[in-house]
């Protein structure tokens, strides 16, 4: 490849480095889809709450297993301001599959440990054949999570959780077949999980849950024919998050659910790319962001327990006229709905559909500039419950 054409490609994949919509999913195909993640940190009805707070498996007697399968469609469009050029022709996102297993064991009326494996972090976009397809066609970044627990029960009151994560990140970012532009790569990174659950009396228990950073580090020997031997690395932090949940019950049947929470998406204007001696500098474009989710749990009869909840999440950027190519976000809104049928007092089955409604963004540039139309991502969860 020419030297003019390596630099002009430079100049256009630094600022594209693949986020691909790096962002955290509450939804892991359990019950928190149906609530909108309601409660999350408090609720501790299954071994999901090795994810959500792990402190909550003192909650839980006994072996119990909880296994979920999602799938996400997300239909989000990309429109290039060059009326002249070819925009995406469909969905970028498009179909999304995922999967989660959890078990908690009782070693005795205080101790609990447990094992979680699940994946809430990024996406995989496609671009397809369009006029920006020789920089950006195909882009993934996301990351699953293997995480031994353990739990303590302090006193009737108060219990504590730690987990520690194994973070398996997994980066690629291809073009057009005859770009020549194929790189991927793969990182274990460390992680750590704190819990805390406090139940006052009877009818009301809060639950606070801090997930670390996570930090990733991949590298390419080069960008294929696209830049010869030139060496790409970069950094991605996943960043740190606070989740304060509460449950209120109103009376036997009926329970009420909140979360506050906090995302640290600041740091990830420090993320750094280098091609070779060049660097993308850090950016200024996002800041952190608020969750508030609101819950409603009724337990109609012994069986069956219907969910439903509502929640807001703000845009991770300051300006959403000043976004990044792969990384559609804004303000978003889920509505969520769901049901639990208990077929014995050992298994039960449930499921859950969620609605999450995206603002839409504005991408700057003079080659690949555009505009994100607001997106809708939809979200279907079955999952599985096994008590002995």
């Amino acid at each position: 490849m020419a030297p003019l054409r390596s630099l002009a490609l430079i100049g256009l994949l630094l600022p594209c480095y693949c986020p691909a919509a790096g962002l955290y999913l509450y939804e892991l195909g359990t019950d928190d889809v149906g609530l909108a993640s309601a409660g999350s940190a408090a609720r501790a009805q299954d071994a999901a709450t090795i994810a959500t707070n792990p402190a909550g498996m003192t909650r839980l007697a006994g072996d119990v297993t909880t296994l979920g399968l999602q799938g996400l469609y997300g239909d989000t469009h990309y429109q290039m301001a060059n009326g002249n050029l070819d925009s995406p022709s469909d969905s970028i996102i498009g179909w999304f599959p995922g999967g989660s297993a959890f078990y908690s064991h009782s070693l005795d009326d205080r101790w609990n440990v447990g094992l979680g494996l699940y994946g809430n972090f990024g996406l995989s976009l496609d671009f397809g054949d369009w006029s920006g397809s020789d920089i950006l066609k195909d882009c993934t970044l996301m990351a699953m999570s293997l995480q031994p627990s353990v739990a303590y029960r302090l006193n009737d009151a108060w219990s504590v959780g730690l987990g520690l994560t194994a973070n398996y990140g997994i980066f690629a970012l291809k073009g057009a077949k005859d770009s020549g532009l194929d790189i991927s790569d793969t990182d274990w990174a460390p992680g750590y999980k704190l819990g805390l659950l406090y139940q006052p009396r009877a009818d009301l228990r809060l639950g606070l849950a801090y997930s670390s950073h996570v930090t990733y580090r991949f590298a390419d020997t080069g960008l294929s024919e696209a830049i010869q031997d030139l060496p790409l690395s970069g950094k991605v932090v996943a960043p740190q998050q606070l989740m304060l949940s509460g449950v209120y019950s109103v009376s036997p049947r009926v329970d009420l659910l909140a979360n506050l929470g906090w995302q640290d998406w600041s740091v990830y204007n420090k993320n750094q790319v280098w091609i070779g001696e060049y660097s993308k500098p850090s950016t200024d474009l996002l800041h952190d962001t608020w969750h508030l989710a609101l819950g409603l749990q009724n337990h109609i009869e012994p069986r069956w327990t219907l969910n439903m909840g509502v929640a807001f999440d703000s845009s991770i950027y300051k300006d959403q006229d000043n976004a990044l190519l792969a990384m559609p976000s804004g303000d978003t809104v889920r509505l969520g709905v769901g049901g639990r049928y208990t077929f014995d007092d050992h298994n039960s089955l449930g499921i859950a559909l969620e609605l999450a409604q995206v603002d839409g963004s504005t991408v700057q540039g003079n080659l690949l500039g555009g505009h994100y139309n607001p997106s809708t991502l939809y979200f279907i969860a079955i999952s599985y419950g096994h008590k002995s």
